[in-house]
């Protein structure tokens, strides 16, 4: 079993409705066109410099590679991942002002928002 994860880059002031909407239309094979948004690639690499998303590493992901659209990234967890992984995927999603849905449950929720000294 995994634990389904995406982080999306949507436009300000976007309800968890509409971050459903986008998640249903993905599930149905419907996705933005174009080159992934900047947040997106931001999170993307960072997420994968701690925990690369390639075959033959030691991973967190029970699918690789991560799927990466335009506005989102789906993370399919290992079961047995560590917490640690999950707070980094909610630390990196807040600093790159990404949303985050949970579609096991579907709730959406802000990442935590970053501490600056």
């Amino acid at each position: 079993m995994t634990f389904d994860l995406s982080v999306w880059a949507l436009g300000h002031g976007v309800s968890a409705a509409d971050v459903r909407a986008a998640h249903n239309r993905c599930r149905q094979g419907v996705h933005v066109a174009g080159a992934p948004e900047p947040r997106i690639l931001s999170f993307y690499r960072a997420v994968t410099a701690g925990y690369p998303d390639r075959p033959g590493t030691r991973t967190p992901w029970a699918v690789t590679p991560l799927h990466v659209a335009a506005d989102h990234v789906e993370m399919n967890l290992d079961e047995s991942c560590p917490d640690q992984v999950l707070l980094d995927i909610e630390r990196l999603a807040g600093e790159h002002g990404l949303l985050l849905l949970d579609p096991q449950d579907g709730s959406v929720y802000p990442p935590p928002t970053p501490v600056t000294g």
